[in-house]
């Protein structure tokens, strides 16, 4: 998405669903009840929708079953899937989508069950379409999410010397945020030791390096100006956008960075920013080493001192710099269908509006930065960018 002058797209609502287990509920119910929650806080209604966005956690056929689920009267759809960077994507794509007048009012949905299904998404053996190119060469192996991330974490501490006791102070902050959000699975403040203390999962990640497993959901709506001008809701600019993908290159795997690099620097150059103008990050945080590298990719600072950047505590709201995930994030707070891309916009939308809970709502907050991966840093990934404008 090229940078324009004119023609700006807004978030006009934005809706996280409040179970964490849902046993009683379908995920095509769970993603209806976010759709008519950012709806309603839009103040608009389905038959305003003409645009729908969704990826792999829907079911059926994606966007053909929820549309007939849902009652929806569409003229475009779009299922992007790049895992929990998804949504992001999905927003950058909404905004092409309006400009090119296929849509008018672009509804983006998720949801999922992990939870209530009692997957062991981070320690089971990834099991994919047999077709996929990279399954002879690395299933024999037997990789889990939890040990391809805590790859990149045991190279990050042999190529910089970063410590467990450092990236424990990423779960601290998170535990911070999350015990005044009254919804989040883990509300208890965490100290540095209580990290070290957890079971190790794989080396050197612990468990409380981990994010947990939630059922859930959430929903975005995205619409033109003069569309969101007529509406009684704050609405958020999507000031720039960027996405990247990174994989292993037939066997040139270099451990040291992630796709944030890349779709980073397209997301600063197209918003017309630097990181030092963020007020607020949400960062994807499937484990404490994705918010450390992607911290550093981002340029928030130099490689290899993000070990120290989150230790001096420049994470945790009204302490540090750079407030992160003051909803409590992945780490603390829930981590729907396993992909918290959805959940990083929704709570910067909450804080460019200043309707973050107030003891972390960072002051006057008029530009965040929503940070989303897919898949595995330790393998390949797709990485998703966004920079919103408070007006």
């Amino acid at each position: 998405m090229k940078r324009r002058n004119g023609d700006p797209m807004y978030i006009v609502g934005a809706y996280e669903h409040p179970t964490r287990k849902a046993p009683d509920k379908s995920v095509a119910q769970l993603h209806a009840e976010a759709a008519a929650g950012a709806l309603r806080d839009a103040g608009l209604s389905k038959s305003d929708v003409d645009g729908y966005f969704c990826a792999g956690d829907a079911p059926g056929l994606g966007p053909l079953s929820l549309a007939d689920y849902m009652g929806l009267n569409l003229r475009h759809v779009d299922s992007t899937e790049t895992g929990g960077s998804s949504y992001l994507i999905h927003v950058s794509h909404a905004v092409q989508a309006i400009a090119m007048n296929r849509c008018d009012v672009a509804l983006i949905t998720l949801a999922g069950r992990p939870r209530s299904e009692g997957m062991a998404t981070g320690t089971a053996p990834r099991v994919y379409d047999a077709a996929a190119p990279d399954v002879p060469f690395e299933f024999p192996y037997g990789p889990t999410t939890a040990n391809l991330y805590a790859m990149c974490a045991r190279r990050h501490m042999h190529d910089y010397g970063t410590t467990s006791e450092q990236l424990a102070w990423i779960k601290v902050a998170a535990s911070h945020h999350a015990q005044w959000n009254e919804n989040a699975m883990l509300r208890q403040v965490v100290t540095v030791q209580d990290v070290l203390d957890s079971p190790l999962v794989a080396d050197p990640l612990h468990r409380l390096d981990c994010c947990v497993i939630s059922d859930g959901g959430g929903a975005l709506v995205v619409t033109r100006r003069e569309i969101a001008r007529t509406l009684k809701r704050p609405a958020v600019r999507v000031r720039g956008a960027g996405e990247a993908v990174k994989h292993a290159r037939g066997g040139d795997i270099d451990l040291s960075y992630s796709a944030a690099a890349m779709s980073g620097r397209d997301a600063f150059e197209q918003a017309g920013v630097k990181p030092s103008d963020i007020k607020y990050a949400s960062i994807y945080d499937s484990f404490t080493i994705t918010v450390l590298m992607q911290l550093e990719d981002l340029g928030f600072c130099r490689k290899g001192e993000g070990g120290r950047f989150v230790a001096d505590g420049n994470l945790i709201s009204g302490v540090g710099r750079l407030p992160f995930n003051t909803d409590g994030g992945g780490l603390c707070n829930n981590h729907p269908a396993n992909r918290g891309g959805m959940t990083k916009v929704i709570e910067a939308v909450r804080q460019v509006r200043g309707e973050a809970h107030p003891k972390v709502q960072v002051p006057h907050c008029d530009l965040a930065l929503v940070q989303g991966t897919g898949g595995q840093l330790g393998s390949r990934h797709g990485s998703a960018t966004l920079i919103l404008e408070g007006e």
